[in-house]
């Protein structure tokens, strides 16, 4: 029935004219729409099997005392929680003591490098004797932040490059010393991108528009990601945890791609299963087929963490569970009023208990050399 028949059968144009009403305007950041879906709401308290997240920050502000987070670790279910930024020298050795020397098993730290000495002269060979010492300390690996790429400046104030060889002597050093990289290179493909009507994450950037990296002297997304495979071809005796599920999670081909290539290569999941979520049935055959080299991580912690989109605290540990053991349809894949990455909701893929168990802990285990 087109418009004029639909107007006739009321009646006329005029009671058409009368029944047609505008919306009142509304501001993009108060619209905050109510499912009509009924579908199924599965309610997980804790994990399945006891987890090791492999990505937490535990010494950021807010800082969160070892017995605030074991009371939420117990009732979830966590095995092992990650402090990838435990920092170096004095600092780490602080973290090491106590966190995983006062709690053994339950907390493990990683170094970080130094890199605000990286214009120094003899930078590399000092990197690497840092690694050494970090071990010697109590280090369990290394994480490396996106500010390799994109924040550290050389003396010329040139961005520095992911694969620039002054940190050769500290990635193989890390081989040697059996030290996993969890490295973070680039972010989502929409940062690069014009922050504009185009833009999927336009309210979170238009919230925070420093994190956009569209223009100035900024690297593109593939760039960066090629430098990082240069460093990972480079070195395979060490392995690699690429977070952030291989900082591609927008295309599971490419990232399939890459592990298919780099043997000392492995995935984890933390702050991307929004992403992983709202692809179920391509996430699903990724998790089965790369089910050995996928890591659980959350870049959180469970009293929550700094960055605004993550304070949620130990509620977001149940809506991975969720989306790792149940096939629930069209759920938040976070507990905030707005979705802050973008307005679109989730599905669980529901993975055999085989495969739940690799990723809660096995896959972590065997990469930090722990008991099985």
């Amino acid at each position: 029935m087109n418009r004029r028949h639909f107007a006739a059968a009321l009646g006329g144009l005029p009671v058409l004219a009368q029944a047609v009403k505008k919306a009142p305007p509304l501001d993009i950041k108060d619209y905050e729409p109510k499912s009509m879906l009924h579908v199924a709401e599965t309610k997980i308290e804790k994990a399945k099997f006891p987890v090791i997240d492999i990505h937490t920050h535990l010494t950021w502000p807010p800082l969160s005392t070892p017995a605030q987070l074991l009371e939420v670790m117990n009732r979830r279910n966590l095995r092992t929680l990650v402090n990838v930024t435990g920092g170096f020298g004095d600092t780490l050795k602080t973290n090491v003591k106590n966190f995983d020397r006062t709690h053994p098993g339950r907390f493990l730290t990683f170094t970080e490098p130094a890199w605000k000495r990286v214009n120094e002269p003899g930078y590399a060979k000092t990197q690497a004797d840092l690694v050494e010492q970090a071990k010697r300390d109590g280090a369990r690996g290394l994480k490396v932040l996106k500010s390799l790429g994109l924040v550290v400046r050389d003396s010329a104030g040139k961005l520095v490059k992911v694969d620039d060889p002054r940190f050769d002597p500290m990635w193989d050093t890390c081989g040697k010393l059996n030290l996993p990289v969890a490295i973070h290179v680039s972010d989502p493909v929409a940062f690069f991108q014009p922050i504009d009507r185009y833009n999927e994450r336009y309210e979170e950037l238009a919230n925070h528009p420093d994190w956009s990296f569209h223009g100035k002297d900024y690297p593109s997304n593939a760039d960066l990601l090629a430098a990082r495979d240069r460093v990972i071809a480079r070195h395979p005796k060490t392995t690699f945890v690429v977070l952030h599920v291989g900082n591609f999670s927008e295309d599971l081909g490419h990232v399939a791609r890459s592990l298919d290539r780099f043997p000392n290569m492995q995935v984890e999941i933390g702050a991307r299963v929004g992403e992983l979520g709202r692809q179920p049935r391509a996430s699903r055959k990724f998790f089965d087929k790369y089910q050995d080299r996928i890591l659980f991580g959350t870049d959180a912690t469970p009293n929550g963490f700094n960055f605004p989109q993550q304070l949620y605290g130990d509620a977001l540990y149940q809506i991975y569970f969720r989306f790792l053991e149940t096939e629930d349809e069209y759920f938040d894949y976070a507990p905030a009023a707005v979705p802050p990455q973008g307005r679109w909701r989730i599905y669980g893929i529901g993975l055999p208990d085989q495969i739940l168990r690799k990723v809660y802990n096995a896959n972590a285990s065997r990469v930090l050399g722990l008991p099985a």
